[in-house]
């Protein structure tokens, strides 16, 4: 039997205990009857997902509140992926469980190419939650236009102190840090539930730890462990590699600092976190609900002199990404080593709520025993001026990458053209090579490429694009 096709575990009641241990995939519980409706809604979890920005896999020691909750008293997945490492594509693949390729929004110009209706928050609000969104919402979405299907919000402008936000349809300038400001609007809306017996859905959405990355007053200059860097930063020798990673000039300073401002901003998240936990512990209603983390996308510390993300290296597309459900049976403190991504927390979230989506997702719950063998990740160039990365996609497996760049483009509204001409290849070792230091297409042989299997990875990569 392939991985693809092992059987989904019982819908039936919350299954007792935990997911397997460290290096073990888990095979979570699952409850609730597929149908939806508002004589289910007090069995049905809370929902609260947390969506950072920018923030890179190994940035654990500024989330220790964070982490000792839900990867103490749930699950740490530690192949966590997303599947276009830019920040628009990223959070409609969250909300939709699609590939950019197939919701459209191919690029941070592309916003309003999502369908509002085959969205988390539409399908939960539908099915009588209440929904609510603190934070950041798409890239180029008008900040006066309310997000579609939240009955509150507070949506940011995106910056640190003193922004722009549109409160429940009322655009003001807030004063203050905007970590506080989310934590405390997020705060307020759990606070209700006191009075309101739905079952409810909060999207949180802090800024960090995007750039400018300034940190709250309290963390400004907070010492963090010295970092050497790694074997990728900044990579001296790079002829094996793009054009625009070859001219790439991040050095290991640069990382360090980035590194450090990253690590200062999140502090303020793992407060907000804890302060969430201590809220759902005062109402009685912590067990219950289905808490996720992740991160948009990565981003590099000079990786291969690359201070940015967009790129199809592990920084850029590896993110944090954790999950906890004591009463549907997450909470014991595992790990889960699937292969999964942003695509399959929508699957998951309408899965444990009992919805069933009227979509095609191309996700899976994490609440089954689906594990995939591979991953495609993918990116667009939006305009064509001169520099940074080309459109690519990648075949991404824990052993193996294998990337192609290609002649093509989009515009503002996400719409791709070019000729689709294949630029460069590149294919790494995971195992052996788990910096990405060789690609081994450099000068392959046409039997170096046989024994790679590249005409198979490739084939795979070209229906995976267009699946």
């Amino acid at each position: 039997m392939s991985d693809n096709d092992r059987p989904r575990v019982s819908r039936r009641g919350f299954l007792a205990g935990s997911v397997a241990a460290a290096a073990a995939a888990a095979v979570p519980a699952m409850a609730q009857a597929a149908t939806a409706g508002p004589a289910a809604a007090a069995a049905r979890p809370n929902i609260l997902l947390i969506v950072t920005d920018d923030q890179p896999k190994q940035t654990e020691w500024a989330l220790p509140k964070t982490v000792g909750w839900l990867a103490g008293r749930g699950v740490r997945f530690t192949h966590g992926h997303v599947t276009t490492p830019l920040c628009s594509p990223s959070r409609s693949s969250v909300l939709s469980g699609q590939y950019a390729h197939n919701h459209g929004v191919r690029n941070n110009g592309a916003s309003y190419q999502l369908d509002q209706n085959t969205t988390l928050q539409r399908y939960l609000k539908q099915a009588g939650y209440r929904t609510g969104l603190f934070g950041k919402f798409l890239n180029s979405w008008t900040l006066a236009q309310n997000p579609p299907h939240f009955e509150e919000f507070a949506l940011l402008q995106p910056g640190y102190a003193d922004a722009r936000w549109n409160i429940n349809g009322t655009v003001r300038t807030i004063n203050g840090y905007t970590t506080e400001i989310i934590k405390n609007r997020t705060l307020d809306f759990l606070d209700e539930a006191a009075n309101d017996s739905r079952p409810w859905f909060a999207y949180v959405t802090p800024y960090a730890s995007h750039g400018p990355r300034t940190p709250e007053a309290k963390y400004a200059g907070t010492a963090v462990p010295e970092w050497d860097g790694r074997p990728s930063v900044p990579e001296a020798d790079r002829s094996d590699k793009p054009d625009y990673v070859q001219n790439a000039t991040g050095t290991l300073a640069d990382g360090r600092r980035i590194r450090a401002e990253q690590l200062r901003v999140l502090r303020s998240v793992d407060d907000a976190v804890q302060a969430f936990k201590d809220k759902l512990t005062a109402l009685g209603q912590l067990d219950n609900t289905l808490v996720i983390y992740i991160a948009d996308n990565g981003f590099g510390w000079a990786d291969h002199g690359w201070t940015k993300k967009s790129v199809p290296y592990r920084p850029a597309h590896e993110v944090p990404f954790y999950l906890s459900w004591p009463a549907g049976g997450l909470g014991a403190g595992t790990t889960d080593d699937r292969i999964v991504a942003n695509i399959d927390i929508a699957p998951t979230v309408l899965d444990a709520a009992g919805v069933t989506p009227g979509h095609s997702q191309d996700g899976k719950s994490l609440l089954t025993s689906y594990s995939r063998d591979h991953l495609l990740v993918e990116f667009w160039k939006q305009g064509t001026a001169a520099g940074g990365p080309p459109t690519w996609s990648s075949y991404v497996a824990k052993n193996k990458q294998y990337t192609e760049y290609y002649d093509l483009t989009t515009d503002a509204e996400g719409v791709v053209s070019g000729t689709g001409r294949l630029k460069f290849r590149e294919h790494y070792d995971l195992a052996g090579d788990p910096h990405q230091l060789k690609n081994n297409l450099y000068l392959a042989t046409p039997q170096e490429e046989r024994n790679l299997g590249i005409s198979a990875l490739a084939a795979q990569l070209a229906a995976d694009r267009v699946g």
